[in-house]
């Protein structure tokens, strides 16, 4: 067990919510096709957080007023460790953890009532569990518990960051090896197995399903049947996750060819330039919102040059034209979750109030709006793709006319897509990308240098 300071964690915790019982749920294994053949094991991150116990069938009860944290479980029983071999002793764990005493899970009911605070269910045990626990039906999360535990797990310490930079680094590691052994003929999936041995040799797994397309104007597309051609792009958005929890989200595009193609390397540079645009721009007081509609600046503006779009470049961004090219939003927060936190409700983790987040194409994809601080860990991606089904929607609603040529932009409607995106921690002056500078290339030279001749 990594040492982070589990027991200080849940004094900051008391601290912040003043009062009361609060219950934080572990997960149990979850049946993939039927109960014994379950998916693989991932704890809870806000009970792994504060406990750093990744045993399944776990929860933890925080008594303010009374100063205890309270371990439930059971012990592995003799029928059970046939199965399972021996387990170290929940007592011995929790001494581990700094939590000072464990009971029996038919002793949990005892514990909790219906003012006892609790998270926001995002499984269905979670739910069943919390209505059989509090008696209630319709469940009802402690906002003070959902604020409390977001105001903690935002400001990443440097042991936080350390294992962060590790994720980071391997996962440098896997993209630059797919980007210098991919070849004309391959499957996306050859590749995919390529990388998951490289996750799997470092005892590590995936944060997330990975993306590795050569259809990257799909934004979350998890098929890996193509086989790559001469001409295409493949993107891959792919992060591992390491035994501590902590994980990695990258992003890069590169060509099966040797090279970009003029056009491809045009969209690349204009990506680039919007990545460079929101580095600059991400710093302590500045709203990630205003860093995104920079971003989205330098991408109109890239447009403007290779003449597929038109007009004022801020009218442009007011307006939305951009979203046809750039329609989600420039990046999230960043942790134990791939996106951090946000089972406890993203409007809470990634804007100061609900109503600042805006309800427009585009911008309602923007998950972190607020503003930043330093101690924040977030990723920073931008794109442009081109869908086919968007352009036309936009075209036969007549939308964005005076800054969108449609008659160019049709010409390349089977691009594809391109992002880039590296996670950076926000510093007291700027930021800094995590994993170093000298790691994965991010210019389009960089990425070609890789390739094989």
């Amino acid at each position: 067990m990594i040492e982070f300071g589990y027991g200080e964690r849940i004094s900051q915790l008391k601290k912040l919510v003043g009062t009361g019982k609060i219950l934080l749920l572990g997960n149990t294994y979850s049946g993939r096709n039927y109960e014994d053949n379950v998916y693989p094991y991932r704890q809870d991150s806000t009970f792994l957080y504060f406990t750093g116990i990744k045993r399944s069938g776990l929860h933890l009860v925080i008594d303010i007023d009374k100063d205890t944290t309270t371990l439930y479980g059971d012990d592995a029983t003799t029928d059970s460790i046939v199965w399972t071999g021996p387990r170290q002793k929940l007592a011995v764990i929790a001494e581990a953890a700094g939590i000072d005493q464990v009971r029996s899970m038919d002793q949990l009911s005892k514990a909790i009532d219906a003012e006892t605070l609790y998270l926001p269910p995002y499984r269905a045990q979670h739910t069943f569990t919390l209505r059989a626990l509090t008696g209630q039906e319709d469940l009802q999360a402690s906002l003070s518990l959902i604020k409390a535990v977001i105001q903690l797990r935002s400001y990443k310490s440097e042991a936080e960051v350390a294992e962060m930079e590790k994720a980071v680094r391997l996962s440098n590691k896997i993209h630059s090896t797919l980007i210098r052994t991919a070849r004309n003929g391959h499957f996306e999936y050859e590749l995919l197995a390529q990388a998951t041995q490289l996750a799997i040799t470092n005892n590590t797994t995936w944060a997330y399903n990975p993306i590795l397309t050569k259809n990257g104007q799909t934004l979350h597309n998890h098929d890996h049947h193509h086989q790559l051609a001469d001409g295409d792009l493949v993107l891959v958005d792919a992060g591992i996750e390491l035994p501590s929890g902590y994980c990695a989200d990258l992003t890069r595009t590169f060509p099966v060819s040797r090279r970009f193609n003029s056009i491809q390397k045009d969209i690349y540079n204009i990506v680039h330039t919007a990545y460079l645009t929101a580095v600059v721009h991400t710093r302590p007081g500045v709203t990630n919102k205003e860093i995104h509609l920079k971003t989205a600046e330098a991408i109109v503006d890239g447009m403007k040059e290779i003449g597929w779009m038109k007009g004022d470049t801020g009218a442009a961004v007011v307006a939305g034209a951009h979203t046809l090219f750039f329609p989600h939003g420039l990046g999230h927060m960043i942790g134990m979750d791939v996106h951090d936190m946000e089972n406890l409700g993203e409007i809470h983790v990634g804007y100061s109030q609900p109503e600042d987040r805006s309800t427009d194409f585009g911008l309602q994809y923007l998950r972190l709006g607020k503003k930043l601080e330093s101690g924040f860990c977030l990723t920073i991606e931008p794109g442009v793709y081109l869908i086919p089904e968007l352009i036309d929607k936009f075209a036969s609603e007549g939308l964005h006319k005076d800054f969108l040529n449609y008659d160019k932009i049709n010409q390349h409607r089977d691009f594809g897509g391109i992002r880039l995106e590296d996670d950076f921690l926000v510093t007291e002056d700027g930021c800094r990308r995590l994993g170093g500078d000298i790691g994965l290339p991010t210019s389009a030279e960089g990425i070609e240098a890789l390739r094989p001749a």
